[in-house]
């Protein structure tokens, strides 16, 4: 039998059996291998402080509202971060066929049928290292962000927040040409985001705030910030790192509201530009060049050639039965945890 991960409710997560689902046409199945977990997103189902599912989502008028919650619990088959074999595939399917590994967005589920047009430009070339495609989307929210900051040659980027994503931004911003200043409250994660191409780290818990800190460090302010922890006191901190007229890429999901984030100060004398990323959508201005399947392409392309080192940011590869034990791990901000992936019984043993 199939088995997919649900959160019945709050802090709550389990591998469950399901029933598989019926091949059509245009379709494949797929049998999972890896499922990355994403210690953003996924924390809020599992924490409760999900939006959607505390309110209604009115996609009409683009507003969350009052009303029955777009979504409850059980939320089932979540994730994004998904990499496997094709084992079938419909009659009339050219392409992908049996045996190629794709990756794509198909959630914690150890069998999926998706349509093969969503994969036939997913798959991955022989030989590649399968963990690297589970980087695909994350990596893809890292470059939404560092486009959105407006990196360029010989600026200079402060970079809040330097879990998975934010390792990936201050990579790829460093690929970009910049000189990247990270911020983190973990001595560990700056050390690996120095091996990343970071020129500085900066404690987030440094007396007098990060932002004056990097004040100093780069002579009077970074051109721009990348905030990806999700903390209103570290968006505050990005805000006032900037130069008069800087920007600030907002691209954390922020939960409840965000008492530490005061416009009256910095961002209102310094004519700071906030701009908030988001992988639904490319920064403005980019939308005739850029789309997500570039995004994905261009990530893809600096992984499989080792400009970035994703294997690097595996800490953590577990069977997916002990999904809870994992999901505990990361509530609890364990700071050995970088990129969990879950591991489902198709994956080759030899191959993490």
């Amino acid at each position: 039998m199939p088995h997919v991960v649900q959160f019945p409710g709050p802090r709550r997560v389990e591998l469950v059996e399901t029933d598989a689902a019926p091949l059509g046409p245009g379709e494949v199945r797929v049998a999972t291998w890896y499922s990355g977990i994403s210690a953003g997103t996924e924390l809020t189902a599992y924490r409760g402080t999900n939006p959607y599912l505390t309110s209604t989502w009115d996609a009409d008028a683009r507003l969350f509202v009052p009303g029955t919650p777009s979504f409850g619990y059980p939320v089932v088959g979540w994730g994004y971060s998904e990499v496997g074999q094709v084992v079938e595939v419909a009659k009339d399917v050219m392409a992908p066929g049996v045996g190629d590994l794709v990756h794509g967005i198909w959630g914690h589920r150890s069998d999926a049928v998706l349509p093969a047009s969503a994969l036939a430009w997913r798959v991955l070339p022989d030989g590649a290292d399968p963990l690297l495609g589970t980087f695909a989307r994350v990596g893809s929210i890292a470059l939404n962000a560092v486009l959105a900051a407006d990196v360029r040659l010989g600026e200079q980027v402060a970079i809040f927040g330097q879990g998975v994503i934010g390792l990936l931004a201050t990579r790829l911003a460093t690929l970009s040409g910049a000189r990247v200043l990270a911020v983190d409250a973990q001595p560990a994660r700056l050390e690996v985001a120095r091996r990343f191409g970071a020129a500085e780290g900066v404690d987030a818990r440094r007396e007098g705030g990060a932002g004056r800190r990097i004040r100093e460090l780069t002579g009077g302010g970074a051109d721009s910030a990348i905030e990806l922890s999700g903390v209103d006191a570290a968006l505050h901190e990005a805000v006032r790192s900037v130069v008069v007229e800087g920007l600030v890429a907002a691209s954390g999901f922020y939960q409840g509201g965000a008492s530490n984030l005061r416009l009256g100060e910095e961002f209102h004398h310094n004519r700071v530009r906030i701009v908030a990323s988001q992988i639904a959508g490319v920064p403005a201005g980019l939308g005739g060049r850029w789309d997500q399947p570039r995004l994905v392409r261009t990530v893809l392309g600096q992984l499989l050639s080792g400009a970035v080192d994703g294997r690097a940011l595996v800490t953590d590869v577990v069977d997916a039965p002990r999904v809870a034990e994992v999901f505990e791990r990361l509530d609890s901000g364990d700071p050995a945890m970088l990129q969990a992936l879950l591991r489902f019984d198709a994956a080759p043993r030899s191959a993490a």
